[in-house]
């Protein structure tokens, strides 16, 4: 059955020790953490260079920390779980990035009306946010007509935890209502 935690959870390391308590406790889905052999980290913002499923290393948390003022709300968020979470399990870590899969936005969708050297000295260019959902709703549209992945064509509506559309041409990306941070939608 499900087990519902009450209370103060004052910070992260509260909050995974809970968690790997749940996971290892009498009838959990495993007996000890060492049964986990990679943790993967859903990451909000992963700026132009983060654009693949990535391992975990000092300069990919180094670059997450540089995409902060992208994402402020959520990448320290997403940076803190990493660093507890190591610590807890000493695996592979894998990040997958929101952002990546509208990586492959052509220049005229993704570049603002705005002077070229503030995309070329400071970023400013449309991103795209809930990757991760339109990866799995992409792949199951697909799967559902019994079409590849890279034959659709199709307009995709995240609505939940934020609101975007996203234009698919051919399985990727060409367009979306996301912009520079997760406020656009």
């Amino acid at each position: 059955g499900k087990k519902k935690l009450e209370g103060d959870i004052p910070d992260y390391p509260t909050a995974l020790a809970q968690v790997v308590d749940l996971l290892t406790a009498a009838g959990g889905p495993i007996k000890h953490v060492e049964e986990i052999n990679v943790v993967g980290h859903r990451v909000v913002h992963g700026g132009a260079t983060l654009t693949a499923p990535t391992v975990i290393d000092s300069a990919v948390e180094a670059e997450i920390e540089r995409c902060v003022p992208l994402a402020p709300l959520h990448n320290p968020a997403n940076l803190n779980g990493i660093r507890v979470a190591k610590g807890i399990f000493p695996v592979p870590h894998v990040a997958i990035f929101d952002t990546a899969f509208h990586a492959d936005m052509p220049p005229e969708s993704y570049t603002y009306a705005l002077p070229r050297s503030l995309l070329e000295e400071h970023g400013v260019r449309r991103y795209g946010f809930h990757g991760t959902s339109y990866t799995y709703v992409l792949g199951k549209a697909a799967e559902l007509l019994g079409r590849p992945k890279e034959s659709m064509n199709a307009i995709i509506c995240h609505l939940g935890n934020g609101a975007s559309m996203a234009a698919i041409k051919k399985g990727k990306c060409v367009d979306t209502t996301m912009g520079l941070t997760p406020l656009e939608g």
